[in-house]
């Protein structure tokens, strides 16, 4: 390891620390929750397709408020954005709780999931947006892997204490430990110091107040339409883990195929973030990838064979480890597609770009959850997880024909943001952001 690289250097910045600490929590209590809904939708109907509406409803706020999110982070301070979020998503768990304790109707759970869905619209990129503001900019891909590495703890613990919760006090105990999280989170946000960044000026003649709200809006898109890198990356991982993500139809996989109980799906739902932390904490300690794009390619074919591998295991111990290997080598994309983000978008629109990519990140996520359970209700779980897992590998054939430059990228060839800054002005013109 180079004497240069400190593994540990953003986690020196007591700011990064509370931010950091504060975005474990909430997404510890997320994935309770998540393991909660699911437990208590399937148990409720039997039906895969309620588990896959379960993702759609999740999704839908994340796509029509990914823009104006952006924007709204964009021109406000974002540390108070992100604040409301996670109150948004706290309200939206203890009232989960209270629905699930007296047993209504599942539309009004689905209706809750909406709100929640709402929050982290705003979340994602407030969080995302305010990273360069705690954490000086040399730090900034330590600090994208070390985010990736409490992420991935919480996603771990997560469904496994979850699944302990359920079995204890039912899923309206899961709800609530969510909405305890939550609002032990945005203490610790409240108490972040942040610094006011440096706002990159319009070109002359670029009176940006005056656009319309519209077009300031698709500044984002049409920066990362500009910045091939960053396009290819996110659709990479957008379409292999849309095609290739099983997580939604685990319930079905423990009772029906592996026969266990809810601890047993708590860890077959913390499988993949703990070879994510693995893959996680390695990268930490390891220097910038030379070649980030062959090792993205071949992490996403290798993310297919683990899904196809899942999918045909009918034992528990083989099918935990095809989930942490999906989960350790999807991380090899998160890490990279977060640091060529990072580093290459100008401040000013770290929000709408924030923005854009939570939309590719929900629609892999949530929409992929919906995408599994309409095609198990066609041809079965074992049949839907095994073409998601053929899919992801055809992706990765079609990235390759359509961006065959992204083999070549390497950590030389990026450049950074205040380095394209000048001619994507010169072609676009920014929105101004009011200082936060």
């Amino acid at each position: 390891m180079p004497e240069s690289h400190d593994p540990y250097g953003a986690l020196r910045q007591p700011n990064y620390r509370r931010l950091l600490g504060g975005g474990v929590l909430a997404a510890l209590g997320t994935e309770m929750q998540a393991v909660a809904v699911g437990f208590e939708v399937f148990r409720r109907t039997g039906e895969p397709l309620y588990l896959g509406l379960v993702g759609l409803v999740q999704f839908l706020p994340v796509l029509c408020l990914a823009l104006p999110a952006g924007h709204l982070v964009d021109r406000w301070n974002r540390k108070y954005v992100l604040l409301v979020a996670l109150t948004i998503m706290a309200s939206a768990s203890t009232s989960l709780a209270a629905v699930s304790y007296h047993e209504a109707p599942l539309p009004l759970m689905y209706g809750l999931l909406v709100l929640a869905g709402v929050g982290r619209a705003l979340a994602m990129p407030a969080r995302w947006a305010l990273l360069p503001q705690v954490v000086p900019a040399h730090l900034l891909s330590n600090a994208v892997t070390w985010n990736s590495s409490g992420w991935q703890l919480a996603t771990i613990s997560g469904p496994a204490l979850g699944g302990v919760v359920i079995a204890a006090f039912e899923p309206a105990g899961a709800y609530f430990s969510t909405a305890i999280c939550l609002s032990v989170g945005v203490i610790l946000i409240s108490t972040l110091q942040v610094t006011t960044p440096v706002r990159l000026e319009d070109p002359p003649g670029e009176p940006s107040i005056e656009r319309p709200l519209s077009q300031a809006w698709w500044a984002g898109a049409h920066f990362i339409w500009q910045s091939k890198p960053i396009l290819a990356t996110i659709t990479l991982d957008l379409f292999a883990v849309l095609l290739g993500g099983a997580t939604a139809l685990l319930p079905i996989f423990a009772r029906d195929i592996l026969h266990v109980g809810p601890v047993g799906l708590g860890w077959l739902c913390a499988a993949p973030s703990a070879g994510a932390l693995v893959m996680a904490v390695t990268l930490a300690h390891s220097p910038p990838l030379r070649r980030p794009g062959i090792a993205l390619l071949l992490a996403v074919a290798g993310f297919g064979g683990a899904t196809i591998l899942f999918g045909l295991s009918e034992v528990y111990w083989l099918s935990w480890t095809a989930l942490s290997l999906t989960g350790a080598l999807d991380n090899i994309s998160v890490v990279i597609r977060g640091t060529l983000i990072q580093t290459m978008t100008p401040d000013a629109l770290r929000g709408r770009v924030a923005g854009i990519n939570a939309i590719f990140i929900s629609s892999s996520n949530e929409l992929g959850r919906f995408e599994s359970g309409l095609v198990a209700q066609w041809m079965g779980p074992v049949g839907s997880v095994v073409v998601g897992g053929v899919g992801a590998l055809v992706v990765v054939v079609a990235a390759c024909l359509i961006w065959p430059s992204l083999s070549r990228l390497s950590a030389q060839s990026t450049p950074a943001a205040d380095s394209i800054i000048t001619s994507h002005q010169m072609a676009n013109g920014m929105a101004r952001s009011t200082p936060v």
